[in-house]
């Protein structure tokens, strides 16, 4: 096994500005996920990492172990203190993956369930809303411009393994997917819609979810062929978008599965 314990290391530089930069993994199309249950939740969905990296105390770690044994990639040891300069976890067990980010083409035409965000600022609420896309079987998830990148590692970790059963597209116009839309489009609102639980939310549909304080673009309302609302006291302006989200969603579910 190869092993850097140098920061001048031309490999140890390109991973610490992949791993410090956005705009650098944008650029080269390249995500990092880092801990054993990300790096196994990437394998289980089919996942072959370019690079594998790993402590000399990781590679003792026994699921850590279980992880290079699975995968094809011969691992590279980086010294405890280098890795810890290039770690965004704190208590982490010295094991990370660098990936080419998936990019899935658009669909000709959306006529299945899906998710569109839009402008949503905090990782925290994306990651929780893909999480639960993927726990009520929503696959295709939309984010608009603006909308902070799934593939950061806030979101990954927030997202606790989703994005490797859902199909992300992100930073997609409204006007690039409105007309491949064949399915009601519905949009979660604070105020002035019906109760969730009273409209049928049976057929398939794009949920749209606006963002934190300033909600959904008034373009988008405006498509919006069902308005619902989660009813609740004067005592908050509104539920936070990642609670919102997962109640529209199993409430949807609910309705398919227990008729009536």
């Amino acid at each position: 096994m190869r092993e850097i314990s140098s920061r001048d290391n031309a490999t140890a530089r390109e991973l610490a500005q992949l791993s410090g930069s956005a705009r650098e993994r944008r650029k080269r199309g390249m995500s990092v996920i880092e801990g054993v249950h990300l790096c196994a939740a990437y394998l289980d969905g089919g996942g072959a990492p370019r690079d594998l990296f790993v402590t000399r105390a990781g590679q003792a770690h026994p699921e850590v172990a279980a992880l290079l044994a699975r995968s094809a990639v011969q691992p590279t040891m980086l010294a405890d203190a280098l890795f810890r300069s290039i770690s965004a976890l704190e208590n982490g067990v010295g094991v990370l993956m660098l990936i080419d980010t998936p990019r899935p083409r658009l669909p000709a035409r959306i006529d299945a369930d899906c998710v569109y965000l839009d402008r949503l600022q905090d990782p925290g609420n994306v990651g929780t809303v893909l999480r639960t896309c993927a726990a009520v079987k929503v696959r295709r998830v939309f984010t608009a411009p603006g909308t902070a990148w799934c593939w950061s590692p806030k979101v990954l970790r927030a997202g606790m393994g989703a994005h490797f059963h859902l199909d992300l597209h992100e930073s997609v116009a409204w006007d690039e997917i409105a007309a491949r839309i064949d399915v009601a489009v519905r949009a979660a609102v604070a105020r002035q819609a019906r109760a969730l639980w009273e409209v049928d939310l049976r057929a398939p549909a794009i949920w749209l979810f606006g963002q934190e304080g300033g909600g959904l673009d008034a373009r988008l309302l405006a498509s919006a062929s069902q308005r619902v609302a989660i009813p609740q006291s004067d005592a908050v302006e509104s539920l936070n978008v990642g609670v919102a989200a997962a109640l529209c969603l199993y409430e949807q579910m609910r309705q398919r599965t227990q008729p009536g």
